[in-house]
C-alpha cells in the first residue's frame, strides 16, 4: 500500500499495522498512521457527545459573579454578543466563528460520516465532507476556548465571589471530549474506508493528494481527488508568495498588538488600559505565575516563534537550501499545530468581559489590541496553510511527489 507524505512528498510503503504500532515517514519522519490508542467507535461516541453538549454549553448560564449583593451571570456567546454591540465586528466574527460556529460544523459533519461509514453507506460526497471536517480541524477552537474561560474566571475570581454554572460544566465535557476525539479518530482508517488505495502506477509519474495521501497519475493533476475531492497539484499553487505576503502582515500588526492595549476597564470612575505585557505582570503579580507563563507562550513565544520560522521556510525554498530539512520539517509541524493556542488570551477577554458589568462601579471592554492580535493569529495560522512544507523537501533527493 503506497501513500504520499504530505509534509515532505515522499513515497512510503506502508505494510498493514498491528495494535499500539505506527509508521512514519522515512525522510522526514512525519507520524503517517497510528493504531495506538485510535478507535472509531470512540471517535464516534465522542464527537457525537461532544456535538451534543455543545447545545446546553451555548444555551445554559456559563459563569456567575456577584459583587456587593448583585448577581451577573453569561452564556459562552455573551462576551462575543457584545463585542459586536459595541462595535468590535472584526474581533466579535473571529471568536464567534472559530469558538462557537465551527465546533457545530465540524463535530456534526464527523459524526455524519462516521455513522455513514458504520452503516456501510459510502454516499456521494463523503469523501469530499470528511475532508472539510478535517481542515477545519485547527480552526474549530473549543479546547482554546475553554482555557480562555479558566483564564478569565482566575482573574475575575481574584476580586470577586464567582461560580461555574451547569452550561460551564456542558462546555468543560464538550472541550474535553473534543480533545480525546482528535486523539481517537482515525484517519487513514476512515479514508481506507472511504475509498481503497491506489496502486502506484506503473509507467507515469505519480500525484500525491495532501489531504487524504492518495496516489494517483501525475496525468490527474487539475483534477478533483477521486477520494477526497480536493483539486490535484503537484504543489500548492504560489504557497511561497502567499505564506510570505501573510507573515509579513502578521508581523506589521504585531507591532499595534502589543503596543495598544487588549482591554478597558472602569473601575470606580477610574479607567485602566491593559496590554498583553500588563496583564502578564498582573498574573504574576496576583500569584497566578502559571498562567501568567502560559500567557507568555500564547500570547509572545508562539506568534513570533510562528514568524520567523515562516520567514525561515521561505528562505530556504528561495535559496534551495538542504540543510536541515528534518529540523525545518518538525518545526512547521509544531508551529501549524501550535498555532491556534494563541487565541487563549482574546478568549480569556470574551469570557470575563460580559461578567465585569456592574453600572457606575465596574466594567471591562476590549481594545484596538485584542482585534490586532487576532488578526494577527490569523494571518500566521494562515500563512502555515497557505505554506507548502514539500517545497524545501524538493531539492532532496529522495522527494518524488
Amino acid at each position: 500500500m503506497t501513500i504520499g507524505c504530505p509534509e515532505c512528498g515522499a513515497l512510503e510503503d506502508i505494510p498493514p499495522l498491528t495494535a499500539h504500532t505506527y509508521a512514519r515517514c522515512r525522510a522526514c519522519h512525519f507520524p503517517l498512521e497510528r493504531r495506538s490508542g485510535r478507535s472509531q467507535t470512540a471517535a464516534l461516541a465522542c464527537a457525537a457527545a461532544t456535538f451534543v453538549l455543545l447545545f446546553p454549553a451555548n444555551l445554559a448560564p456559563l459563569m456567575y459573579v456577584h459583587m456587593l449583593g448583585v448577581e451577573r451571570s453569561s452564556l459562552l456567546p455573551s462576551g462575543i454578543v457584545e463585542m459586536w454591540n459595541d462595535g468590535w465586528f472584526i474581533l466579535a466574527v473571529l471568536l464567534g466563528t472559530f469558538g462557537i460556529v465551527l465546533p457545530f460544523i465540524r463535530f456534526g459533519g464527523l459524526v455524519i460520516v462516521l455513522v455513514a461509514l458504520r452503516l456501510g453507506r459510502r454516499t456521494r460526497g463523503i469523501g469530499a465532507l470528511f475532508r472539510w471536517t478535517t481542515s477545519l480541524d485547527i480552526w474549530t477552537m473549543p479546547d482554546v476556548y475553554l482555557v480562555g474561560c479558566f483564564v478569565g474566571y482566575a482573574r475575575v475570581t481574584q476580586n470577586l465571589t464567582g461560580t461555574i454554572a451547569p452550561g460551564g460544566y456542558c462546555f468543560i465535557a464538550a472541550a474535553l471530549l473534543s480533545m480525546l476525539t482528535r486523539a481517537s479518530l482515525d484517519r487513514r482508517t476512515v479514508w481506507r474506508a472511504i475509498a481503497a488505495e491506489n496502486e502506484l502506477p506503473e509507467h507515469e509519474a505519480p500525484l500525491s493528494c495532501t489531504v487524504c495521501d492518495l496516489v494517483v497519475p501525475m496525468s490527474q493533476e487539475g483534477r478533483p481527488c477521486p477520494r477526497c475531492a480536493l483539486t490535484l497539484r503537484a504543489r500548492k499553487t504560489d504557497a511561497v508568495v502567499r505564506a510570505a505576503a501573510l507573515s509579513l502582515a502578521a508581523l506589521v500588526l504585531t507591532i499595534p498588538a502589543n503596543l495598544f492595549p487588549m482591554t478597558t476597564s472602569m473601575q470606580l470612575g477610574r479607567t485602566h488600559s491593559t496590554r498583553i505585557i500588563d496583564g502578564v505582570y498582573q498574573l504574576f503579580h496576583a500569584g497566578l505565575w502559571p498562567i501568567g507563563i502560559l500567557i507568555i507562550c500564547t500570547s509572545i513565544v508562539i506568534p513570533v516563534a510562528k514568524i520567523l520560522g515562516m520567514a525561515w521556510f521561505v528562505v530556504s525554498v528561495r535559496r534551495r537550501s538542504r540543510r536541515h530539512l528534518r529540523l525545518k520539517a518538525h518545526l512547521y509541524r509544531l508551529i501549524d499545530e501550535l498555532g491556534r493556542w494563541s487565541y487563549v488570551d482574546v478568549f480569556t477577554i470574551a469570557a470575563f468581559v460580559p461578567l465585569i458589568r456592574f453600572d457606575g462601579i465596574a466594567a471591562a471592554r476590549p481594545a484596538i489590541g485584542a482585534t490586532a492580535f487576532a488578526l494577527v493569529v490569523l494571518l500566521t495560522m494562515a500563512a502555515s496553510r497557505a505554506f507548502d512544507p514539500r517545497l524545501m523537501w524538493d531539492v532532496h533527493p529522495r522527494s518524488k511527489r
